[in-house]
């Protein structure tokens, strides 16, 4: 199907099934972070998905087109993002099985009903109000920071949305990882896969991805380092495989 594309708007290959997504350079665009998450989040074959501040809708599209999931729902409070979100699924031909949904995160529950899917996924803003300077552009300063949810509000609307034994997946910033394990064992959710990303492999890690579920038991598994680039310019094995090149 031919989406015709707004003032502003460019077109992105994923290397997935030949799909497509919309985007708005001059409001915010996807990054690696969620196309990792993607990658690190599992989702079983006839399972239902929420992603919480889907953007455009990058979260969904891709766990379409890697996992046999049921549906797969993206969540997102700004209206022009959900807009292109929805011209993308439209453009791909996804309607049947990604849907997205316009509404604040704070309120998911009340949207779509308590333990209502089996997996919940969230690239969340990273930077409270008191880290750095915000963007004042306010497209970049919502995705970027804390402007409209906390991440409480995200972990504890992800806990409603699971049943019982659902699955969590997080990118976040490692150096909020303690306040992010205490939140996440505050609502009930175990942290049971976590793996950090690395630049380089002799770098800090500036990534952390998390698998935590609804009630259980107290286990954590750390996977090896995700190296993202082997030299400048040239990206790992693993990330290459990632992307689908």
């Amino acid at each position: 199907m031919e989406i015709e594309l707004k003032p502003g708007e460019r077109l992105d290959e994923l290397q997935r099934n030949g799909y497509r997504i919309i985007q708005d350079p001059g409001r915010f665009c996807f990054g690696m972070d969620a196309v990792l998450l993607a990658g690190f989040a599992k989702v079983k074959p006839g399972e239902r998905v929420v992603d919480l501040g889907t953007g455009t809708g990058i979260i969904p599209i891709l766990l379409e087109a890697r996992t046999k999931g049921a549906s797969f729902t993206g969540l997102e409070i700004q209206v022009e993002s959900a807009d292109m979100a929805r011209r993308s699924v439209l453009l791909n031909d996804l309607q049947d099985r990604v849907h997205i949904v316009d509404g604040d995160i704070k309120e998911a529950v009340q949207i779509f009903g308590a333990a209502s899917c089996h997996v919940v996924t969230s690239n969340p803003p990273y930077m409270t109000e008191h880290h750095g300077l915000q963007n004042p552009d306010q497209p970049k300063a919502i995705a970027r920071h804390e402007v409209l949810c906390t991440l409480h509000d995200v972990v504890s609307q992800a806990a409603g949305l699971l049943m019982p034994g659902g699955r969590f997946y997080m990118v976040h910033r490692p150096f909020r990882l303690a306040e992010i394990m205490t939140e996440l064992c505050g609502c009930g959710l175990e942290p049971k896969r976590m793996q950090l990303a690395y630049p380089f492999i002799d770098r800090e890690p500036n990534m952390v991805f998390i698998e935590a579920v609804k009630g259980g038991k107290s286990r954590i598994t750390v996977e090896k380092p995700l190296i993202i680039y082997k030299e400048p310019g040239k990206y790992t094995d693993e990330i290459y495989e990632v992307y689908g090149y």
